[in-house]
């Protein structure tokens, strides 16, 4: 068979994986090849794996758990380390904001949908707020720093490059980084049918995807570069960003699978998925 496997920008991992030829390498020592079909929202990789689209892509935290509430039947094959540097929820540095229980009545930009739902709606949960009426969340853009700066939104959760450009340039805060409230792994999953029918090729998958992060870590300038060509931003502000992540895949363990529970309970309790999930349904079940 041909292995589709889905790439987006905002999954690192696969991102560089899509630039190397480690998958080809792991999946022809198990008899298959690998083809890559890129698409923008992470959001819809449970969706499209359904559809056969894809049969194995990677996200945050935040698409498996809504992917299953919207009846996809995935299977977690692996996960990153915790990424604590990853993002941060930033106001401006004269912003009267000062903990996370500040935000109440504010506007917030995030990448709804994302890792960034989860980081924000356990830190209202935790702080006693809900991220369903104590906030205006609004799906944030190129203009979220602008509108920060400006002072029309209370905050925004940047990632990555734009992370460190807006720390470099100063004059904003961070309220809270990632790792003060959840792991923040990166997550790759697939179709029940292809991980209980063919454990292999997760198997292979899995060890390309380590051996994507070896090289990005191994070659973080080059890597930077990669991504400022192809993404916008600075080498620089991309070398920053890239160092601070972990480049380790690890098992899928009970203590994630508790934090994707917690996670989808916040979830439906705020009402940003319409059903309850039991995130341990989505892990392979064991051949008889």
């Amino acid at each position: 068979m041909t292995v589709i496997i889905g790439v987006h920008n905002s999954n690192p991992s696969l991102y560089y994986l899509s630039r190397l030829d480690f998958a080809q390498q792991e999946l022809a020592a198990v008899g298959e090849s690998a083809v890559f079909h890129s698409y923008v929202n992470g959001v819809r990789t449970g969706e499209l794996l359904t559809q056969g689209v894809i049969d194995f892509g990677g996200t945050g935290s935040t698409p498996p758990v809504t992917a299953q509430a919207a009846g996809h039947d995935i299977v977690y094959t692996a996960v990153s380390a915790p990424r604590p540097d990853h993002g941060a929820l930033l106001v401006r540095e004269d912003s009267p904001v000062r903990t996370v229980a500040d935000l109440k009545g504010g506007i917030v930009h995030l990448a709804i949908g994302s890792w960034q739902t989860h980081l924000i709606a356990k830190a209202l949960d935790d702080a006693g707020l809900s991220y369903a009426s104590d906030i205006t969340p609004v799906r944030g853009g190129e203009n979220s720093e602008k509108l920060l700066r400006s002072g029309e939104i209370t905050a925004w959760v940047a990632q990555g490059a734009q992370l460190a450009a807006a720390l470099r340039t100063g004059g904003v805060r961070v309220v809270v980084r990632t790792g003060d409230v959840i792991s923040d792994r990166s997550v790759s999953f697939t179709r029940r049918d292809l991980a209980e029918r063919r454990p292999e090729v997760i198997d292979a998958l899995t060890r390309a995807l380590q051996r994507a992060d070896d090289w990005a870590k191994e070659n973080p300038r080059e890597a930077a570069e990669i991504a400022a060509e192809h993404q916008g931003g600075t080498a620089d502000d991309w070398e920053t960003a890239l160092r601070a992540l972990p480049w380790r895949i690890e098992a899928v363990t009970d203590e994630f699978l508790a934090e994707q529970q917690q996670g989808a309970d916040i979830f439906h309790r705020t009402g940003f998925i319409e059903r309850p999930v039991t995130v341990a349904h989505a892990v392979a079940r064991k051949a008889a």
